[in-house]
């Protein structure tokens, strides 16, 4: 008989149930915010929890958003490796797809963003904020609604959104970094590498992976590059092919410890942390009449959706590139919607870009708030139509006679 521990695990284990945590937990925030307790909320996020030994000051938001994340990223990235080595992109061309949609979808908002608010206070550096795909809450949606689209869809998305987001980092620290401590650098390099050998030699105790991971956070930090970085490195370097005689390999077995921990925990708090922004009336007024706010829109709705899917169409017909096993391009356009959602990372652009404008902020926030419940909702509804015509394919061929 199973533990009441381990059956909260395999719960949490199933995406429905992680998607519908993150969900509830940003509605909360989202209706806490602006009802008349909002200062409450303000005050939480706000609350500044030090280490004075390791000049740590950060709020509670940021030790969700680095820190927490972090475990997210970690899990996203042993699931990535495997899917390179012994899934679905170990095959070359598919696995280039994710990438070249990555890149499609991130020049095509950042164009339209600097087109269309062009000679607009902030947009100097504003055109960045389109530019990132929120990897927790778009996995979030399509567990919801697209349960019965092949899984090569969650592989394709997932592959996609860790390169969107890896480039949206690389453009935080081009443009947002007061300076790269390049010996911190150079340190979060030298525990990536001690990570790499523990695994060749087959070690195995967490007393030599718990403080190297925790190093390495703590170096990107200090070196003022993205810390949840950290976590995609780790997971990305750990060994996915199990030994002869062993029951699991390393990423196996961590994804399954770390996976209830992310989904029950790490991921709902920070969609309650990042997911409070304030819209007012004034707010809603300026969204559709504001370059600004029109920029964001566009650029995330509209850049996100026809870059990733129209460099995607390109690839696959000019060979470069082959399309995810069991979908069809409808399936790879609602995808592609689902893209669309920045949440997270945008908003923390639009914070960095807009940091001298703070009415400004305000409203590239709502913009980005706005933009990504509106992808969510029109890629959920063409997830749920894309599935009822895979489970029709899927009835016929089990009602066709046996040959």
């Amino acid at each position: 008989m199973s533990s009441p521990r381990s059956e909260l695990a395999r719960y949490l284990r199933t995406e429905t149930v992680g998607g519908s945590l993150l969900l509830a937990a940003a509605a909360v925030a989202l209706l806490w915010v602006n009802s008349p307790w909002g200062e409450g909320y303000l005050t939480l996020t706000e609350t500044r929890l030090a280490i004075a030994p390791l000049h740590l000051d950060l709020t509670l938001a940021d030790w969700v958003k680095d820190g927490l994340l972090a475990v997210f990223f970690f899990v996203a990235g042993l699931e990535l490796k495997r899917e390179l080595v012994v899934g679905e992109l170990a095959d070359p061309k598919r696995a280039a797809l994710p990438i070249i949609a990555a890149v499609g979808g991130v020049v095509t908002p950042a164009l339209i963003a600097y087109g269309i608010g062009f000679g607009v206070e902030g947009m100097d550096r504003g055109w960045a904020v389109p530019v990132a795909t929120d990897i927790a809450f778009a996995l979030a949606v399509l567990a919801m609604t697209g349960s019965r689209i092949p899984a090569s869809a969650r592989v394709f998305l997932l592959s996609l959104a860790v390169v969107d987001d890896l480039m949206a980092i690389v453009l935080i620290a081009i443009l947002f970094t007061a300076g790269l401590a390049f010996t911190w650098l150079l340190v979060a390099l030298a525990c990536c590498a001690a990570w790499w050998f523990a695994q060749h030699r087959r070690w195995c105790s967490p007393l030599i992976y718990i403080p190297l991971a925790l190093l390495c956070w703590y170096a990107l930090h200090e070196a003022h590059i993205h810390p949840t970085l950290a976590g995609v490195a780790c997971g990305l370097l750990t060994r996915v092919r199990s030994d002869e005689g062993e029951d699991e390999a390393p990423a196996t077995r961590w994804e399954h410890k770390f996976q209830p921990i992310s989904a029950g925990l790490c991921v709902p708090l920070f969609a309650l942390f990042a997911s409070g922004v304030p819209i007012n009336g004034e707010v809603l007024g300026d969204l559709f009449t504001e370059r600004l706010s029109l920029a964001i829109i566009l650029g995330l709705l509209l850049g996100k959706t026809t870059g990733i899917f129209g460099i995607s169409w390109l690839a696959i017909r000019t060979g470069l590139a082959k399309r995810p096993a069991n979908l069809g391009y409808r399936d790879m356009f609602a995808l592609s919607v689902l893209g669309a959602i920045g949440f997270t990372v945008s908003l923390l652009v639009a914070e960095l870009a807009l940091e001298d404008y703070p009415e400004s902020a305000e409203l590239a926030k709502a913009a980005v708030l706005v933009t990504s419940m509106a992808a969510s909702l029109i890629g959920s509804a063409l997830l749920l139509r894309r599935g009822r015509v895979h489970q029709a394919r899927r009835d016929a061929d089990a009602l066709e006679p046996e040959q």
